[in-house]
């Protein structure tokens, strides 16, 4: 089971399910469930090398954690929405939940490779079987999947992870406005930033080393110089969405974005 998108095995369903109004992200309104204008018969994107420039800096950061090609080759065993539409509401009313699964078994791996959350490993594991059993289900239940009921089951002992990583009476910023905040080589190593809004925020030369950034928002967030080596729950996205350059540390098994300053 891959945990990493590979849109060569999957039938676009990135660019049909999912919805989107005219915004900074997005030159258009797309309405979910409609195929965008952008895409060809072939199911590949006709502006993938220039999303940015066209405006759709969104699809640039999207990440489906290998749900597509999962609902696409396993959970639709190869049937994809163009030659049998009798399956495509289904299979755009599936590919979100198992988004949602694969997303949360990502983490999960991630927690697991945290030597100090040892304590929470068998309770980890256990919970990556649970969420591994749901993904495997059929069209009908996984359309039926309580997907928040999940991530509640699976939320505090990823957040127990953290607390065991990150150690006691660290700067707590969850959820913060961070909004275009100066943060330029702030100490933030050990924070709790779990979903901040650091849109647009200067965070040059900032020190995120074991700061827990899961659901953080770096849209347009400026990390030239930063540290992230060790950042907890850092996702290939969330880099793919600020900007950076040459000095920007981060873990060796993410990628750095082509459009990053050299």
């Amino acid at each position: 089971m891959e945990l990493r998108a590979d849109c060569a095995r999957c039938f676009a369903l990135c660019c049909v399910a999912p919805g989107f109004a005219a915004s900074a992200d997005f030159a258009i309104d797309k309405p979910a469930g409609r195929p965008c204008p952008n895409l060809r018969a072939d199911f590949r994107c006709a502006i993938h090398h220039r999303l940015r420039e066209r405006g759709f800096a969104g699809c640039t950061v999207y990440d489906c954690f290998g749900a597509g090609q999962r609902v696409s080759q396993e959970t639709f065993a190869g049937r994809d929405w163009r030659r049998h539409p009798e399956f495509a509401a289904q299979m755009f009313a599936v590919f979100p939940v198992m988004r949602a699964l694969h997303e949360l078994l990502w983490y999960v791996d991630a927690a697991l490779e945290l030597k100090p959350a040892r304590p929470v490993h068998g309770e980890l594991r256990r919970a990556r079987a649970e969420t591994e059993r749901l993904a495997t289900g059929d069209p009908d239940a996984l359309a039926n999947i309580d997907v928040d009921e999940r991530r509640r089951a699976v939320n505090p002992l990823l957040l127990r992870a953290s607390e065991l990583v990150r150690g006691a009476g660290r700067l707590d910023r969850r959820g913060a406005d961070l909004i275009g905040e100066d943060l330029r080589g702030a100490d933030l190593r050990g924070a709790n930033l779990r979903g901040a809004l650091l849109v647009g925020a200067d965070l040059r030369r900032a020190d995120l080393r074991r700061a827990d950034v899961i659901g953080a928002d770096f849209r347009g967030a400026d990390l030239r110089g930063a540290d992230l080596t060790e950042a907890i729950f850092l996702t290939q996205a969330q880099l793919d969405a600020a900007s950076g350059d040459a000095r920007t540390a981060f873990p060796a098994t993410l990628a750095r974005p082509e459009h990053w300053r050299p």
